[in-house]
């Protein structure tokens, strides 16, 4: 205020000149009364900063200017929701109850774990399929052995009674539905090997077997040799006699028709040499048409011609064995492999049944 006072008197504000059209008094207020005098402060609009003059003398403790941060704050904004009400805002957490800016606490154990206990799911799964494959194992290899044990006796099947075959095709259905090769012929690490006959119902192979059954003949074996590298199949039979040992086999090829099914086309047979036993080997006894006929005696009165024996034999064993072709429309078969597994085989071909264990089977252990 000291600044309006002390201007020069030559301002038209304050002129004492009585001619001067513009008095202070009705500059200020054409109502005002004579005397000098000035309106009271108005109490400031709320929401708006008051505004004050600053003198250009004013020290450090004078008022804040506008804009500079100091002036006081004003009342907080209003808030709008969604439905258009007014709403207070919500109040900022105190420092005190702020969170860390830190990752949350973990559920740790005293071992320092993260308090959870992980389950192997993939494990407790291959455990529980490696427990069903030994359960399924075990039920072929009971399978099998009950077969082995009901074909025993029979001789390849030629003896079997009529409960008997019942008994033994009802065991082959069940191997043959739980097969664990389904492409056998796809296969060849347990198809190749040597295959040993147990049973068979093929009706061309019931002459020979019924001529082992006679009192001085015997089949010792008959097997099947496959070898999936070339292609091949070899049947092959021995039969014994007291004086000698007779073996021929039936030579073949075979083409792949399907995962489980070959085509077999015979080639050629095979007489070996006969083997002339250096003694004779008769029987103590044998069975004639119910009879039982002791061959002591006779076993007596061959025994000083068995040097002569054995001088036969040496000089048949070195001949070369006898091979013929095999004519006609029958040397083609085909062969269905039902079961297949290590040590085990059930093949079904155009002739019969088959059921072969592999050479060194324990399943050949009676």
């Amino acid at each position: 205020m000291a600044l309006l006072f002390t201007y020069p008197h030559s301002s038209p504000l304050f002129s004492t000149n009585p001619s001067n059209p513009f008095p202070l008094r009705s500059f200020l207020s054409p109502t005002l009364s004579s005397s000098l005098s000035f309106p009271k402060p108005r109490t400031p609009t709320p929401g708006l900063r008051s505004l004050r003059l600053r003198s250009s003398l004013s020290d450090e403790n004078s008022d804040p200017v506008p804009g500079s941060g100091d002036e006081l704050a004003g009342p907080p904004p209003k808030v709008t929701d969604e439905w258009g009400e007014e709403a207070e805002p919500e109040p900022e957490p105190s420092s005190s109850t702020k969170l860390a800016d830190s990752d949350p606490p973990k559920d740790e154990d005293e071992w320092g774990g993260d308090g959870f206990v992980g389950i192997d799911n993939g494990g407790v799964a291959k455990l529980a399929e490696e427990e069903e494959v030994a359960a399924v194992d075990d039920k072929l290899a009971e399978l099998k052995r009950c077969l082995v044990d009901t074909v025993y006796g029979t001789e390849l099947g030629f003896r079997a009674s009529l409960e008997e075959r019942a008994e033994i095709l009802e065991l082959v259905n069940q191997l043959e539905a739980a097969n664990p090769t389904p492409a056998p012929t796809s296969a060849p690490e347990l198809l190749d090997g040597n295959w040993v006959l147990l049973y068979t119902g093929f009706s061309e192979l019931l002459p020979l077997l019924a001529a082992g059954s006679t009192p001085l003949l015997k089949v010792d074996k008959i097997t099947q040799s496959i070898d999936t590298s070339s292609l091949t199949i070899v049947n092959s039979t021995t039969l014994s006699s007291p004086f000698s040992i007779f073996s021929f086999s039936a030579s073949a090829t075979f083409e792949v028709r399907s995962p489980s099914r070959i085509q077999v086309q015979f080639k050629e047979g095979t007489f070996q040499p006969p083997e002339i036993k250096s003694a004779v080997d008769l029987p103590g006894e044998v069975d004639v048409f119910g009879q039982k006929i002791n061959l002591s005696p006779l076993q007596q009165t061959l025994n000083p011609i068995q040097e002569a024996v054995a001088n036969i034999s040496r000089a048949i064993s070195g001949q070369p064995p006898l091979k013929l072709p095999i004519p006609g429309e029958r040397n083609r078969s085909w062969l269905l492999i039902t079961y297949l597994d290590a040590d085990f085989r059930i093949s079904r071909g155009d002739g019969g049944l088959f059921v072969l264990a592999k050479e060194g089977s324990t399943l050949l252990d009676q």
